[in-house]
C-alpha cells in the first residue's frame, strides 16, 4: 500500500522519535519508532535542508546515481520480534532489479531524498484510533535536535512495538 509521511514527532511515553506513515488514499497508519540520527536525517529531508557535507543517506543516493542505478521504491515488509523490516528496490539497467535489506528509517530517509514511493505491507497498517503514539507536535530538525539533547541514554530502547 502506498503511504506518505504523515508526521515526525516524539512519543511522549517513551521520549523516542516516531515517524507516522499514512495511507496515500485512506486513513490507516503505521507508526515506527526510530533512532535519533535517522529522525534527524528524515527531518532534514522533509524540510529540504542540505547539509554542508553529505550524510550517509545522501551518500547512498550519490552512489546509486553514480553507478547508474535508480531507487524504484522502498517497502516496509514485515515486523518480527518487535523489529520492522524494509527493502530498497533498486533498478540498474533495463530490467535488473535488486532488493536490498534495510531498516525502515534508513529506507524512508533515502526515499525522501530520491522522491521514491514508500510502500507498506497492508497487514502492518492499522486504524488511526488503534494505539497510535501520543506524539507531540511535528518536529523540525532543530526542535528534534534540542529535544534529543535533553534525553538520557537509558531513554532509548525502552519501547517495544
Amino acid at each position: 500500500m502506498l503511504v506518505t509521511v504523515a508526521r515526525l514527532g516524539v512519543d511522549r511515553t517513551t521520549n523516542s522519535p516516531v515517524i507516522v506513515l499514512r495511507e496515500a488514499v485512506g486513513d490507516r497508519v503505521l507508526p515506527v519508532w526510530i533512532g535519533a540520527p535517522e529522525a534527524n536525517a528524515i527531518a532534514m529531508a522533509m524540510q529540504g535542508v542540505q547539509p554542508p557535507r553529505p550524510i550517509t543517506h545522501d551518500l547512498l543516493r550519490h552512489v546509486l546515481e553514480g553507478l547508474g542505478g535508480e531507487l524504484v521504491r522502498v517497502a516496509i515488509t514485515a515486523v518480527r520480534n518487535s523489529t520492522y523490516f524494509a527493502e530498497l528496490l533498486v533498478r540498474h539497467g533495463e530490467r535488473e532489479l535488486a532488493a536490498i535489506d534495510a531498516r525502515p528509517s534508513d529506507a524512508i530517509a533515502v526515499a525522501l531524498r530520491t522522491s521514491a514511493p514508500i510502500l507498506v505491507a497492508t497487514s502492518l497498517l492499522r486504524s488511526p484510533d488503534t494505539e497510535e503514539p501520543e506524539a507531540g507536535d511535528a518536529l523540525d530538525s532543530n526542535a528534534l535536535r534540542a529535544h534529543l539533547e535533553q534525553l538520557d541514554p537509558q531513554d532509548f530502547g525502552r519501547f517495544r512495538p
